[in-house]
């Protein structure tokens, strides 16, 4: 999986971290396929009973590789899992997430895929595609509306204003707060805590809850990319890209 992802196992644990800190563990095609690879590894192994997604650098991730995403025309991060390299379809085992720093777009999209979320007091969570005329296709825009109350889940989504760890823990959002520079020692106690239950149960247990909580099944998912279309295919979206880049206010024109 080369350097973009390492991972390390810890007896049934596995801990994946996103390992591209210098563009602030921003996910592109090669670093979605083997967060995919990763995950395929939690599901296929059976001395794997749970696994921890984290990022290198203090960050959990900025999410797309907009850079990218404006020199291709596309991210290019979306695998047979989906988004991310997971998204869709995240391992049948418990997954946590260990936030650092900020997830931001996709980030947040990625810990939202997770089963739990342990955060730094410090860490900020912000859905800010609406910024660029982009769209939040990685699931954030499916599950956030199920983990939090409504109103509080549109504000983040059509603002695209950061929000504190604090803040989504009030809401229960986040499981377990930590010291900054803590998250991942905390998702570890966490982790322990799972692992000492029965492996199976564990897994019969996830699958009933991910059913349970709605927005994530297929026809979901095919319903909200046929709403963006129009977004996707806009000139506003270029406009969005361009003005990211170029670090400067976008120009919109409604097109």
């Amino acid at each position: 999986m080369g350097q973009t992802v390492h991972v390390e196992q810890q007896d049934h644990l596995l801990i994946i971290t996103i390992n591209r800190p210098a563009v602030r563990n921003a996910v592109d095609g090669p670093t979605a396929a083997a967060l995919h690879a990763a995950m395929d590894r939690v599901d296929e192994d059976p001395a794997l009973f749970a696994a921890i997604l984290t990022g290198a650098g203090g960050i959990f991730s900025a999410g797309a590789d907009l850079k990218a995403a404006a020199r291709d025309g596309h991210s290019g991060a979306v695998t047979a899992r989906g988004p991310f390299g997971f998204c869709r379809s995240p391992p049948a085992k418990p997954l946590i997430a260990a936030v650092e720093g900020y997830a931001v777009g996709g980030g947040f999209e990625m810990a939202l895929a997770c089963d739990l979320i342990v955060a730094a007091g410090d860490a900020r969570f912000a859905l800010p595609e609406v910024k660029r005329n982009l769209v939040a296709l990685g699931g954030g825009l499916l599950r956030l509306p199920h983990r939090l109350p409504y109103h509080v889940a549109a504000e983040i989504a059509l603002t695209g204003t950061a929000v504190g760890a604090g803040d989504l823990h009030h809401w229960g959002l986040v499981n377990r707060l930590s010291a900054p520079g803590q998250a991942l020692d905390a998702a570890r106690r966490l982790a322990a805590d799972i692992l000492a239950n029965g492996p199976t149960a564990l897994a019969a247990t996830i699958a009933i809850l991910r059913r349970a909580g709605g927005g994530t099944g297929d026809a979901d998912w095919d319903w909200a990319r046929e709403q963006a279309q129009a977004a996707l295919t806009a000139l506003d979206r270029a406009e969005g890209l361009r003005a990211f880049t170029e670090k400067r206010a976008p120009r919109w024109q409604g097109c």
